[in-house]
């Protein structure tokens, strides 16, 4: 859920309670500020344009905040979304608040590579098969029958998940670090615009949330959808 201070800092609340500022992974304080200020200086480079700010150890951090539960932002093809692991329901819960969408109605869930999505592929066409494989890593998420391999919480009231190989190198480093899929939805509350900065970010949530640095697209948008069993576009 989200809860406003005095100061009017949006703070973000992970399963109950307020999340504190983590200088290790989403403050700019100690060690890696000074870093992060010198590779920026003179630059005039955007927190998120520069790929050697994909550091090993960082995402690690990341992928630990992710197994102990946390919601995390991180820039997908177009926008920057919120990212949790997509078994773990009050992880889910936590970031449905955020965004205030209601769990009927779903969720995307990414992955670095085809073979996490093996159990619900297995059962489709080759020729389906082929064609999502073709559109691969890319922005293009596909709904499938979920085949009961995805919980409630994630598929909402469909038969179908929506799953996508991420192009994203923020985002696939993530994934790859967690070890499986991820939740990847825009990191916007419900009805305002996906954001594609920072600071854009920041004025959703605050500086609680932990924010993965990654390049981003500044005119990208949200993925294409589209049904697997007759190729009809759900959101283009």
């Amino acid at each position: 859920m989200l809860a406003q201070r005095g100061s009017g800092t949006l703070v973000v609340a992970i399963h109950g309670g307020p999340v504190g500022r983590s200088p290790g992974i989403g403050g700019g304080a100690g060690v890696w500020g000074k870093v992060r200020a010198y590779l920026l200086r003179g630059t005039g480079m955007a927190l998120n344009s520069g790929p050697e700010l994909h550091s090993r150890w960082r995402v690690s951090q990341f992928a630990t905040s992710l197994w102990a539960g946390g919601v995390v932002a991180c820039p997908a093809e177009g926008v920057w979304g919120l990212s949790c692991d997509p078994f773990d329901e009050g992880a889910v819960l936590d970031l449905l608040a955020m965004k205030q969408r209601a769990v009927s109605k779903g969720l995307i869930v990414v992955g670095a590579s085809s073979d996490v999505f093996a159990d619900v592929l297995s059962d489709l066409s080759s020729e389906q098969r082929e064609t999502m494989l073709a559109s691969w890593p890319g922005p293009n998420t596909w709904l499938v029958p979920h085949r009961g391999c995805f919980p409630s919480w994630v598929t909402g009231d469909s038969d179908e998940v929506a799953i996508r190989v991420t192009s994203s190198p923020a985002l696939a480093a993530l994934c790859s670090a967690f070890g499986g899929p991820l939740v990847s939805t825009s990191a916007n509350p419900a009805g305002l615009t996906p954001p594609h900065s920072i600071w854009e970010l920041r004025r959703y949530f605050g500086t609680a949330l932990p924010a993965f640095p990654g390049a981003i697209d500044p005119t990208g948008k949200p993925s294409t959808i589209r049904r697997v069993e007759d190729g009809s576009v759900i959101r283009g």
